[in-house]
């Protein structure tokens, strides 16, 4: 249950600094749907040649770079967990389609769950743990649901996740209506007038974003080199979410999982489901309790007290300790 207190002591943050990856590199993606050949830049921290089953990080957004999620990579320091990040085409250094701005027939989950499964394909990953963030939890969601058993999937973690984008609209249409009315004002007009570029909309958005995004201050430096990699190409966010994070007129704008979440098993997931979610989060418990209350699989649900929607950037050290535990414990139950 998030606080109405605005002034709720801010989160301890980050206190450490990520470190850099072992290796990085890119692999050859064939658009299925047009032949287009493009590449999936990643980061890899330690080695695929370990036994121990690496954690594969979807992003957010979408069309927002990894790099916001670089404090993650302190799992394969502090747990020995081989973590691999990327970007998803579309972003970041990975192959981007500016002229496909807009067409919602190329921006589909089936696009992004297909360069999920080359990835894993080409680095020969056999075994491995699934995180996504926000909308990389859907296309995870979406993975899982697709997967049939015994495929090398693991445990998956949910952190901020969505079940379905009707309910995120009306939970985050009630956050929104609670920021200072001057704010209100700005959000309501640029919208209604077309101006969702403009830069006061967008310092607008800022102010629910401190409040239901992140709650570091200042914004931590991976959080800015995501907003300033979305500023340069908004692509894929304007696509299939639209102008920001409350207001969503894109293709994803219907999408829902509920009636399908008794199908993330225990046979699929056999380590279990872990979800996480901020007391602060624009993910708030309403859009996160179909997945506890309809997988099948074992599920253990965390809630980060002084967080919103990224406790790894908020909460550091206890995001890790907890996700970092989780993984690392035989069967995904504590």
């Amino acid at each position: 249950m998030m606080s109405s207190d605005w002034e709720f002591p801010p989160p301890p943050g980050q206190e450490r600094r990520p470190p850099p990856p072992t290796k990085t590199g890119t692999v050859l993606f064939k658009i299925p749907t047009t032949g287009d050949l493009c590449e999936t830049y990643y980061s890899l921290w330690g080695t695929l040649s370990t036994p121990v089953p690496p954690l594969i990080c979807l992003h957010g957004g979408p069309g927002i770079i990894h790099d916001y999620l670089l404090p993650i990579s302190l799992l394969s320091r502090d747990h020995a967990i081989p973590v691999l990040m990327y970007d998803q085409v579309g972003c970041g250094r990975s192959t981007r389609f500016p002229a496909r701005k807009g067409d919602a027939t190329f921006w589909t989950p089936d696009l992004f769950v297909a360069e999920l499964s080359n990835l894993v394909r080409a680095l020969g990953i056999t075994r491995y743990d699934l995180f996504g963030h926000s909308w990389g939890g859907m296309l995870a969601t979406e993975y899982t649901l697709r997967q049939p058993p015994g495929t090398g999937l693991r445990k998956l973690v949910l952190c901020g996740t969505p079940s379905d984008m009707p309910t995120w609209v009306r939970v985050t249409s009630s956050l929104r209506g609670r920021l200072p009315a001057e704010v209100v004002s700005i959000l309501d007009i640029c919208e209604r007038t077309g101006r969702t570029e403009a830069p006061e909309y967008q310092e607008a958005t800022i102010e629910f974003y401190r409040r239901h995004l992140c709650r570091a201050v200042p914004f931590p430096p991976e959080l800015l080199a995501a907003f300033a990699a979305m500023a340069e190409d908004s692509t894929v966010y304007s696509t299939m979410n639209g102008p920001s994070e409350f207001t969503v007129t894109g293709s994803l704008a219907r999408w829902s999982k509920v009636e399908e979440l008794s199908g993330i098993t225990k046979e699929k997931v056999p380590g279990g489901l872990l979800l996480l979610n901020g007391c602060f989060d624009e993910a708030q418990d309403a859009c996160v309790q179909p997945f506890f209350e309809r997988a099948t699989a074992n599920v253990k649900w965390v809630q980060f007290g002084l967080s919103s929607h990224m406790p790894w950037l908020e909460e550091t050290e206890r995001f890790l300790r907890v996700v970092g535990g989780w993984l690392t414990t035989s069967g995904g139950q504590s």
